[in-house]
């Protein structure tokens, strides 16, 4: 539709390109299939996922450009003047899940969003963010994650590190556990103040800063023993993870409901989990101190 979106998606498709080459590497024993998708209505991706590999059981990081001519429920909820306007979505999605229960599983997401409809002034924005979701969290790898967020912030105001970390633990909040997805990181949407260029540059920044918030983490993390018992509280704590993004997750039923590809839309779903009924951590147990990160906090 315009150039704005031409930028965006050369960008998104070249940050896709690096953090795949980033993830393979780090794991060593596996490489990501691609698959090249087209959308009926409009556009299309790349879907890359990367399977049963030393360290990540499964991997998937999502690029997309859909359009159409008509905008989901999801994107017009918050803009109703728009509801029945055309679109152009652009974006990658990503969602690591760790086979070592000690590694972290994280997740991000950066996107550019256009919308129009004739008699409306025509709108653009920014979205994105990246959160994450550990089942043994360690103090220096939270402070690590929350450094990394707050330094690529900090160019653009003393203000945007408080405020979209604030947002990201509003969002990924299970209100139905009453409990966070995780430690929480920044997530902001809807950012068009100040201008295409500095909206860009944020979101480019966050975008390229992903791995240098995960990787050392994951380095540190991928070689520490584990036995049974944590593999089964990894998979059950991702049991919180299908709740969250089936339930909660905008950017799933935005997905749905624009037509999108469901098996690109659910790579974000882990490929094992387990429920149980009514499950208490033994008090005192490394399983009841998860607990204690998930009421959100500042970090730093």
């Amino acid at each position: 539709m315009s150039q704005q979106a031409d930028l965006a998606e050369t960008y998104l498709r070249g940050l896709q390109d690096r953090i795949c080459n980033a993830i393979a590497q780090l794991d060593g024993s596996a490489h990501f299939e691609e698959d090249a998708w087209q959308r009926a209505a409009g556009g299309g991706g790349r879907t890359r996922v990367l399977r049963d590999g030393a360290v990540f059981e499964q991997a998937g990081v999502n690029f997309s450009r859909v359009s159409g001519n008509q905008l989901p429920p999801s994107a017009t909820a918050h803009r109703p003047e728009l509801a029945g306007g055309s679109f152009v979505a652009t974006g990658v999605s990503l969602v690591l899940h760790p086979r070592n229960p000690h590694v972290p599983t994280a997740h991000a997401n950066v996107r550019y969003f256009e919308a129009s409809k004739p008699g409306v002034e025509p709108v653009w924005w920014f979205g994105g963010g990246f959160d994450l979701t550990p089942f043994y969290p360690q103090d220096d790898d939270v402070r690590h994650w929350h450094t990394v967020a707050r330094d690529l912030c900090t160019p653009y105001g003393t203000d945007v590190y408080p405020r979209y970390k604030s947002w990201c633990d509003e969002y990924f909040y299970l209100k139905h556990r009453d409990e966070a997805r995780g430690v929480g990181g920044l997530f902001y949407d809807d950012l068009n103040q100040g201008g295409f260029e500095r909206c860009f540059a944020f979101t480019r920044a966050v975008g390229d800063g992903f791995l240098e918030a995960y990787l050392p983490i994951a380095e540190r993390r991928k070689s520490t023993d584990y036995g049974e018992r944590e593999r089964e509280f990894q998979l059950y704590r991702r049991g919180r993870y299908v709740e969250f993004n089936l339930v909660w997750d905008r950017g799933t039923l935005f997905g749905l409901q624009s037509g999108g590809r469901t098996e690109s839309i659910l790579m974000s779903l882990p490929p094992r989990v387990r429920f149980e009924y009514a499950y208490t951590p033994e008090p005192g147990s490394a399983e009841a101190k998860l607990a204690e990160y998930l009421k959100p906090r500042d970090w730093l």
